[in-house]
């Protein structure tokens, strides 16, 4: 979708100049590299490995429910770290490899990778925030936040209920948006052949039987308080996966590109990835470590192809070279950038 931006020749310039600025200055240590991979794997396994046996051994309901929100987070930052690197193909050289350990941590989490990979990769990639462009405005009529977009009553109160409505986002994924998505017309996915409905299934079968069914038949907990457990995952994982999400892109001073008649969009690719995102502690690697690079979105944007460990060295380069040229990336801190975000929900809660 790139050619449906308009060309602006100091915008493309810039851009060569980026591109040829951080290839030049950018210092790639692949003993390093692979290092802080296996380093970000095992402890994040590490995790997620205590915290589910834990399932097993705690007497104790209320540890058990303690623990159960923590295998939940522990997952999902595993999910953070590396689903997203294997999506772009940054980890194995292989994209086989890179597409079988994207599949095997969606499943974990309890999503479709193949529907999440075809809709990121091919659409919002291309055109962030650009309504009709980027499947991931396609959320929810609940949540406004596109400028000029139909205004409904409640949203008048959006800033109140939103947090509210996020604590349901990842069983609203997993057991509704998936299957939407699966039994309906899709223009992102060509074919949704045996192998595609096969691999499905086996996620989320595989998915329930990890997190619901075994803990169940086989934790000392009565099967209540395993659903409980359950429910508490989803409420603290799904607040912090989609404020983590929304603040990528949904704050005060993030952008909204504009179409005309003929789908054409009124600004230049660079400038859509940029003025679109939102940086959160930008050159702190323990923000890196811990968010996997979705703290640093608009490198991501102008660098899918590059592993996130990078990204704190990448925006010392990308920084300096937006600034010198007076463009100021939008940045915010994680707990600033929730602050901004229910700003801006509250300002697109008024009519017009």
């Amino acid at each position: 979708m790139r050619d449906k931006h308009i060309h602006i020749p100091q915008d493309s310039e810039l851009l060569k100049i980026i591109y040829a600025q951080v290839a030049e200055k950018l210092v790639i240590d692949k003993t390093n590299f692979l290092f802080t991979i296996w380093l970000k794997f095992a402890f994040y396994v590490f995790l997620m490995g205590i915290s589910y046996t834990a399932l097993y051994k705690i007497i104790n309901p209320v540890s058990f429910i303690l623990c159960f929100i923590f295998y939940g987070f522990a997952s999902l930052l595993l999910a953070f770290n590396f689903s997203h690197d294997f999506s772009h193909n940054t980890i194995f050289k292989s994209k086989n490899l890179n597409n079988i350990c994207f599949i095997i941590i969606y499943t974990i989490v309890g999503a479709h990778a193949e529907a999440w990979k075809q809709r990121h990769i091919n659409s919002h990639h291309y055109a962030p925030n650009v309504e009709d462009y980027d499947s991931d405005l396609k959320i929810s009529k609940l949540i406004r936040v596109i400028p000029d977009s139909q205004h409904y009553w409640y949203h008048q109160y959006q800033h109140w209920y939103a947090p509210l409505a996020y604590t349901t986002y990842s069983l609203f994924w997993i057991f509704i948006k998936d299957f939407v998505i699966l039994f309906s017309k899709d223009s992102y996915t060509s074919n949704k052949g045996f192998r595609y409905h096969v691999l499905f299934w086996l996620q989320k079968i595989c998915y329930i039987s990890l997190v619901l069914l075994l803990p169940i038949l086989f934790s000392l907990q009565h099967w209540s308080v395993v659903l409980t457990g359950f429910f508490c995952m989803h409420i603290f994982q799904s607040l912090f996966l989609l404020f983590t999400f929304f603040m990528t892109h949904h704050v005060e001073e993030t952008q909204y590109p504009k179409t005309d008649a003929n789908g054409y969009i009124n600004t230049s690719w660079l400038m859509n990835q940029i003025k679109s995102s939102n940086d959160m502690h930008p050159f702190s690697s323990t923000a890196n470590f811990i968010l996997g690079g979705f703290n640093n979105h608009i490198a991501h944007h102008l660098f899918p192809h590059y592993h996130h460990i990078h990204y704190p060295q990448l925006n010392r380069i990308l920084y300096a070279i937006l600034q010198e040229h007076h463009i100021q990336p939008n940045q915010t801190t994680y707990w600033g950038g929730i602050v901004s975000h229910l700003k801006l929900l509250k300002r697109m809660s008024y009519r017009g």
